[in-house]
């Protein structure tokens, strides 16, 4: 004796994880910055971050899915030395000439990146290509302090996610190797992300 549920009946029992979709999210280019660090002479760290940052991502939870595309335009670079006083140029200067990021030929780096692992709901590890210098290489993100929820900012009518997510790369892998050694080949990165559900 077979038994036949309505379809109704049968939709409402399916888990809802079956019937989730990936929810579509913009960065808030005023809450997110990617920053990047080196060690300088083997002794302090130098840091710098980029003041521009644009991208898309997707989250399904449920499923434990996620993708990430972000765009940064390299001439918003600083590392908060701009006045080269009685030097032939600053420091940011000099970060933004061939022999760095060479902004003027590659005025564009790129990520982009899937969602391999997660803790719970909230994504926990995303594996990538980082696009610097007209090179693409893999790089991972570890993603630390995730959360979601309403956006107090707007009484709660706009949802969005947000967090940071660290990782590393040799920028000689990526055609930077000018003064490798005084200046460290390993950059270690790290961004801070916001975005509001579109």
């Amino acid at each position: 004796m077979s038994l036949k549920l309505p379809a109704g009946l049968l939709a409402a029992a399916l888990p809802f994880a079956a019937t989730a979709a990936p929810e579509s999210f913009t960065v808030d280019p005023y809450h997110s910055f990617p920053y990047f660090e080196v060690v300088h002479l083997n002794t302090s760290v130098i840091r710098g971050h980029f003041e521009k940052i644009s991208g898309k991502m997707t989250l399904d939870a449920a499923a434990k899915t996620g993708t990430i595309e972000l765009s940064v335009p390299t001439t918003t670079l600083t590392s908060g030395d701009n006045d080269k006083g009685s030097r032939p140029r600053s420091r940011d200067e000099h970060l933004r000439s061939p022999d760095f990021f060479n902004v003027a030929e590659f005025p564009t780096m790129s990520y982009k990146g899937k969602a391999t692992k997660f803790s719970g709901d909230h994504p926990a590890m995303v594996e990538g290509e980082l696009t610097l210098l007209g090179v693409t290489k893999p790089v991972n993100l570890t993603v630390e302090r995730w959360n979601c929820g309403p956006d107090p900012r707007s009484q709660g009518k706009r949802y969005f996610c947000g967090g940071n997510a660290t990782g590393s790369f040799k920028r000689s892998d990526f055609g930077m190797k000018f003064i490798v050694g005084p200046v460290s080949d390993e950059v270690k990165l790290w961004i801070s992300l916001e975005a509001f559900r579109d």
